[in-house]
């Protein structure tokens, strides 16, 4: 089994629900994060924004303050079967990707232990 983390937009989450959903891949965990990439700021684009008065409530202004400050983010997780990790990665790329930094990124963990909670045994369900 493999854990896939994915950090995805916020306003990507009903669309990366429903697309893993349809997917095949109803269980999921999301939750709420901050946080911020490690590109750095254009300062001459940082200034000539600065200069027209304020920042544009657009991905622009997204990338020109993340130096700054964390940015509201989703962080996705899911446990799936071994053969199984490029079509449920390959879903979150194609309901997140806008072309813009941003977008997200996605890691992909072994799992080496499950256990079911209720009845304490060792399971290879990946949910």
């Amino acid at each position: 089994m493999k854990e896939i983390m994915c950090f995805i937009r916020a306003n990507k989450v009903n669309a990366t629900k429903l697309a893993l959903a349809e997917g095949g891949f109803p269980a999921f965990t999301c939750r709420k994060c901050l946080g911020r990439g490690k590109k750095s700021v254009d300062a001459e684009l940082l200034n000539t924004v600065l200069a027209a008065g304020e920042l544009p409530l657009n991905d622009i202004g997204e990338h020109l303050t993340e130096a700054t400050r964390l940015i509201a983010k989703r962080f996705f997780t899911l446990i799936v079967q071994d053969g199984e990790v490029r079509k449920a990665v390959d879903i979150v790329i194609e309901a997140n990707r806008t072309g813009n930094p941003g977008d997200g990124r996605i890691f992909v963990l072994p799992i080496l232990e499950a256990y079911t909670v209720r009845s304490g045994e060792a399971t290879s369900e990946a949910y």
